[in-house]
């Protein structure tokens, strides 16, 4: 190909598939806010999980309602509303295919462990434990995210 100007030849190409591929981008990928129940969430400017297409994605969770509980009660209450906000969203537990923990304490983690295989035994997604020095409620041990897919 010589003489050929390849850059030319790319942008040629992209001309004809970036329409195209901008029409199925609008299509498919749409947005789709999912409000929980956080007082925080208008005046931080969040949303409990977003979906976009066919992957949802759970913000940070704290064990809201059950702050002064232990790190068990607390695990399970992340994931109780973390499980109600995949199913806003139109996916569920069954479908997470990520987690992220933040706690507080090291001393925690097999508990948390325990919890979350409570509710991931059979799915097992990719997980990561993480030990923070503090969160936004000084009472919760723990916060967990969640990444998830819609099944078409």
């Amino acid at each position: 190909m010589r003489g050929v100007d390849r850059n030319l030849l790319v942008r040629q190409t992209l001309a004809k598939v970036q329409p195209s591929f901008e029409r199925t981008l609008q299509t498919k990928m749409t947005r789709k806010n999912i409000s929980g129940t956080s007082p925080f969430e208008p005046i931080i400017g969040f949303s409990r999980a977003v979906r976009i297409g066919n992957h949802v994605h759970v913000s940070g969770t704290g064990p809201v309602g059950a702050d002064s509980a232990d790190v068990t009660e607390q695990t399970d209450q992340c994931l109780t509303l973390i499980e109600a906000a995949l199913k806003n969203a139109g996916s569920s537990i069954e479908h997470v295919y990520r987690t992220r923990m933040y706690l507080t304490r090291a001393e925690d983690w097999e508990a948390v462990g325990r919890v979350h295989g409570k509710f991931f035994g059979l799915v097992r997604p990719a997980a990561t434990m993480v030990i923070v020095a503090a969160l936004l409620n000084p009472a919760w041990r723990i916060e967990i995210e969640a990444d998830s897919f819609i099944p078409e």
